[in-house]
């Protein structure tokens, strides 16, 4: 078969906390501008289906290619990270195991924080972002739809969210460990992307404190977030060195690919506790120069929640049934998929044994009824091909195998493998 005729088959590629550090994994991380940027080098180069999403936790990107290289180039292309770097920490799983990825993920299995639902807005997004760039196609659309209504039956249905376990909620917690009382510390939050805001709603749910102070890069963003949030002042960056003055604590939720954060701000001749919760992380390591600064990252609060995360482990089981439902349902959409162009490719097959049967005998035998031979062969192609949709159809059996034998016996073409695989 030549290289253009390889068949396209579903990967998943990427990296995340389970073998990278925070460092690396902020070495993969890719802005939102360069998601885009990826996105129409992807579409340009006829990459049919794929999506990206890079979080504090993860990046990865899912699609159809002919060799998952394809998408790991992009991926080093776009971010600032390596071939080298990244083949010793990733992860490549394709088709089925890629499917059963996006499901882990959508259900909060693969959460560092183990049923952290953050995971499914930032998944929402990326699906939202390819459809706009026009790199979606019905397979990822028929998936995500699936993943996400399996996410919202676990939500639902199951306690695995059970007790407000987030990398959000996680730094509060730290902070109600470390401090025993906030509400009567000065807390900086700066930036308001999702985490921010969430930073800010679980400050004011789960604490009297109402001296936080909420810098933004846009103050008019801010401002509209206050509307609904009392308690919270706000400023825009240029207000954060006179913020900071005297602050007890600095929660970062930026989302600059360079640290915003650096021992300058931090000269207040006071202690100070500082939670980098941006990915790559925004907070110089030179701020530990400074006396009396106590810097958490995200790796560091992943810790926190263990005891909440032994009641959400018995949630599992429930959970894995709701995800078998529902990715079982897609595997049924995948092979009524299938069978159309596959049961076409076995009659057009058997039409031309029939054809050349029917020409041979027809020399062979001088008074050969030609209508009556083809109709005869018809039927007998109608009950072959009948006989092998219900087989296809049969719950025990392996569809692309007993597609894969009959191309293979029949000489069939082989496009009802290559796609959507």
């Amino acid at each position: 078969m030549s290289s253009e005729k390889l068949p396209t088959k579903f990967y998943n590629v990427g990296l995340s906390y389970k073998k990278a550090d925070v460092k690396t994994r902020g070495a993969f991380s890719i802005s939102k501008e360069n998601q885009l940027l990826l996105l129409q080098e992807a579409k340009s180069k006829g990459i049919k289906g794929i999506i990206v999403m890079s979080t504090c936790n993860r990046t990865e990107i899912t699609g159809f290619a002919k060799h998952p290289f394809e998408l790991i180039s992009l991926m080093v292309k776009y971010s600032n990270g390596n071939v080298e770097d990244f083949i010793s920490v990733s992860s490549v799983t394709k088709n089925n195991e890629a499917v059963r990825h996006l499901f882990n993920i959508g259900t909060g299995l693969e959460s560092q924080i183990l049923g952290d639902y953050e995971i499914v807005g930032q998944l929402k997004q990326a699906y939202q972002q390819a459809k706009e760039q026009g790199t979606t196609n019905a397979y990822i659309e028929r998936l995500m739809n699936s993943v996400l209504q399996a996410s919202k039956e676990v939500k639902n249905k199951t306690n695995l969210s059970s007790g407000t376990t987030s990398v959000s909620y996680a730094a509060i917690q730290y902070l109600l460990n470390h401090f025993g009382s906030v509400d009567h510390k000065k807390i900086v939050v700066f930036g308001l992307g999702e985490i921010g805001k969430n930073t800010c709603k679980n400050l004011l749910e789960y604490t009297s404190n109402r001296n936080i102070h909420l810098v933004n890069r846009t103050k008019a963003k801010a401002e509209e977030f206050v509307k609904h949030h009392e308690g919270i002042f706000i400023g825009d960056a240029d207000s954060l060195d006179s913020v900071m003055k005297d602050a007890d604590v600095l929660i970062v939720a930026t989302g600059a690919s360079t640290p915003t954060i650096n021992k300058t701000h931090l000269n207040t001749g006071k202690p100070i506790v500082v939670i980098d919760l941006a990915m790559p992380e925004n907070v110089d390591r030179n701020v530990l120069e400074v006396g009396d600064v106590t810097l958490v990252n995200v790796d560091e609060l992943s810790q926190i929640t263990k005891r909440t995360l032994e009641a959400r482990r018995n949630e599992i089981p429930a959970v894995e049934k709701i995800l078998e439902k529902y990715k079982g349902e897609f595997d049924e959409w995948i092979n009524h998929r299938k069978l159309v162009p596959a049961i076409s490719a076995l009659k057009e097959s058997l039409k031309v044994i029939q054809q050349e049967e029917i020409n041979f005998q027809s020399k062979k035998i001088k008074d050969l009824n030609i209508d009556h031979a083809e109709a005869v062969t018809n039927r007998m192609i109608q009950k072959i091909t009948t006989q092998f949709v219900k087989h296809l159809k049969h719950d025990n059996t392996t569809v692309n195998q007993s597609i894969d034998v009959m191309s293979k016996v029949f000489n069939m073409q082989e496009l009802c493998l290559n796609e959507d695989a």
